[in-house]
């Protein structure tokens, strides 16, 4: 059974003026991107933060992708842009509202192409509520390397944990051989010696242990109904 991390196929956080015209982006949208010879459906969800600031999160149900956090996000003026922070050629949406804030189309771009994309409000924006993150201590913090088993070749993954500002943990999984497309991870949780990371985005979890000495995590990657064992160890000097 062939395991991926993500499909990328395909591979906010900017001030605004809150308005009545502005406030047709919040919602939940789904819409397509007419990729030639087929519409890629997408699902997204906007809304105002906190300070003036917009969150989001976009979902590909042909590449099992979903929650994906959205970046560079601005709402002016009709105008509707976005992007997926990491993932390989810089995907980004640039649209207008249309037929009173109930239609957003535009250009979407990646790697140098373009495809037109339009996408229509069906709701409320509906975002995942997760548990919150807990705290890692030292010997789980920093980077640490991996592989997983994917269809008899190796998937190399760099995981990334540390603590924020506000004492919970954060953190990432690159995977290298998928053009280098940075996951964020959902939820962190440590208890003891156990390690466990829920990356909702592409249906993701892992639960390990770490070693006595610190110098590697052992556990299980579960993809949906898939698993497979896998170990990170600290990166090697060169």
């Amino acid at each position: 059974m062939r395991l991926t991390l993500a499909a990328a196929a395909l591979a906010l956080l900017a001030p605004f003026a809150f308005s009545q015209a502005t406030a047709g982006a919040a919602g939940h949208w789904e819409g397509s991107i007419a990729v030639p010879g087929n519409d890629l459906k997408i699902v997204v969800d906007l809304a105002p933060g906190e300070k003036g600031a917009w969150k989001g999160t976009i979902g590909i149900p042909d590449q099992n992708l979903k929650w994906f956090p959205l970046s560079s996000i601005e709402v002016t003026d009709g105008s509707v842009k976005f992007a997926m922070k990491g993932v390989p050629g810089d995907p980004a949406f640039d649209g207008k509202l249309a037929a009173g804030g109930q239609l957003v189309s535009g250009n979407f771009t990646q790697s140098g192409g373009a495809a037109p994309f339009s996408m229509r409000r069906l709701g409320e924006a509906q975002f995942p509520e997760l548990a919150p993150s807990t705290r890692v201590t030292r010997e789980f913090e920093g980077t640490w390397e991996g592989s997983l088993d994917a269809g008899g070749g190796q998937l190399r993954l760099v995981l990334k944990l540390a603590n924020g500002r506000d004492g919970a943990a954060t953190g990432t999984l690159t995977s290298v051989d998928q053009g280098g497309a940075v996951i964020p991870i959902a939820v962190i949780t440590q208890k003891g010696s156990q390690l466990k990371l829920d990356v909702p985005t592409v249906f993701g979890r892992f639960l390990g242990d770490i070693a006595k000495d610190g110098s590697a995590i052992t556990g299980i990657w579960a993809q949906g109904a898939a698993t497979t064992p896998l170990t990170f160890h600290r990166p090697t000097a060169k």
